[in-house]
């Protein structure tokens, strides 16, 4: 046995279970390298005795690393540390934002085996309408519907994503403003899509509801008689989670009107009716391109996007979906037809509410004060941080084989100092066992970090 750490291992003070304390000292020294891949645990009963606690609290805590793959236990030889993530062993990846799997084998399997019998061959053989098939957009509608957000179908543009539908409204609104104005901290996407498009972007400061009405009307009003665009999430903002409460709603759409600034809604992670938190376009709908999206909602392989813009903007918006010429696969629209129409899709958006929120809580179990409570379902997360210790707490997590989303690409001036920053945790689509042992890790990074410190 090649202990590298004080042995017997001290206890985390607290008032924890001895069994929760000794998996947590332990599990610190495998993560930080002090036990190695292979090294052998004491046997249980000796280890009680040295450290004066029962011998279930120490089967306990061995359980508990095991569970979490930091060790391996043998019949007949012992327990033994497994593969270090300081070595090969595969990394866990935080950094992907989209909900987790939901559809098994099977119901994949009878959901082509019932479009095979039922589906329209049109869709294959002719090109599809510019907007998308008009009972596709019924459809759509009526999923929004649901979500309080009434639109009439020739409202609706199809698109292939989200991504495509912000590209779009963007195109459609920069024949009327060369700024744009956003959050400090925004979607890389957006803020991509806007300076390809050699848009000037101002980013505004924050709270915990989002964006701050003061600062949204100073910058209109710096900008006047410059119309602005404003691109805004007001729903789970990524990455910071943080959501407009009504009164903010209003402020935000009562500013743009008086300043007649556009506003490009992305409503892309509401999954949930709420009444109390009307969408903006239900506010200003004769200003606001409203961006909706199946991905984060439903699954990440149905690709189909949906834009409402303005009344005045439709035909703009139109042209520059069809310059885009990227049309929506025929199967996926079948299949957002079938398990809509059978109620796959409004079961599948429960059963994603309910895993939001067990990982959320895990996640906040976890990380504690460390970790901004998200305040809606959804699967992100945001620690925030300064710039440097943000980037520092990112290549330790990596080097505790975690990926997380650093902050730089979110930051729309970087530069700044002082600026926002922060640490985008993604709890979607790593399994659960691997998600708390991410998380796990990252705890063990900022205890080392805070230490370091003191």
């Amino acid at each position: 046995m090649r202990l590298r750490s004080p042995w017997p291992p001290r206890l985390p003070a607290g008032d924890g279970p001895p069994a929760e304390r000794l998996a947590e000292a332990l599990a610190g020294d495998i993560l930080g390298g002090r036990l190695q891949s292979g090294d052998r645990l004491p046997a249980h009963r000796p280890l009680a005795w040295q450290l004066g606690i029962g011998i279930g609290s120490v089967t306990r805590a061995y359980a508990t690393l095991e569970r979490r793959g930091l060790v391996r236990s043998v019949r007949g030889r012992g327990t033994f540390v497994a593969a270090s993530p300081n070595g090969t062993a595969q990394m866990l990846d935080l950094s992907a934002n989209m909900p987790p799997p939901m559809f098994s084998d099977r119901a994949l399997a009878r959901t082509l085996a019932r479009l095979a019998r039922t589906v329209d061959p049109a869709l294959f053989n002719v090109y599809p309408p510019v907007a998308g098939h008009i009972e596709h957009r019924r459809i759509m509608a009526h999923w929004l519907a649901e979500l309080g957000v009434d639109l009439a179908p020739d409202q609706l543009l199809l698109t292939s994503g989200a991504q495509q539908a912000l590209g779009v409204a963007l195109a459609a609104a920069r024949a009327s403003t060369p700024v744009m104005l956003t959050e400090a901290l925004t979607y890389p996407g957006m803020l991509s899509l806007a300076r390809q498009a050699g848009l000037c972007v101002q980013g505004l400061p924050m709270d915990a509801q989002g964006l701050l009405p003061a600062a949204l009307d100073h910058a209109l009003r710096q900008h006047a008689p410059r119309r602005c665009v404003l691109y805004v999430t007001p729903t789970m903002h990524n990455p910071t989670t943080a959501t407009m409460g009504a009164g903010r709603r209003r402020d935000i759409a009562r500013l743009c009107s008086r300043h007649d600034a556009l506003i490009i809604e992305d409503d892309v992670y509401d999954c949930a009716p709420d009444t109390a938190l009307p969408p903006l376009v239900t506010l200003a709908p004769e200003r606001t391109f409203y961006v909706s999206s199946l991905s984060k909602t439903l699954s990440p392989g149905l690709r189909i996007g949906a834009l409402a813009p303005p009344q005045g903007f439709m035909q703009a918006a139109r042209d520059a979906l069809l310059s885009a010429s990227l049309m929506i696969a025929p199967l996926s629209y079948a299949m957002m037809a079938q398990w809509m129409l059978d109620g796959t899709a409004a079961s599948v958006r429960q059963s994603l509410r309910g895993e939001a929120e067990r990982r959320r809580a895990l996640a906040q179990s976890v990380l504690g004060p460390h970790l901004v409570p998200p305040p809606y379902d959804a699967f992100h997360a945001w620690m925030p941080m300064p710039l440097a210790r943000a980037q520092a707490f990112g290549a330790q997590a990596a080097r505790q084989g975690v990926t997380v989303s650093l902050p730089r690409p979110f930051m729309v001036h970087a530069e700044e100092a002082g600026a926002p920053a922060g640490i985008r945790l993604c709890l979607g689509p790593t399994p659960l066992p691997d998600l708390r042992e991410a998380l796990h890790r990252l705890r063990h990074v900022l205890d080392a970090m805070d230490n370091s410190v003191t």
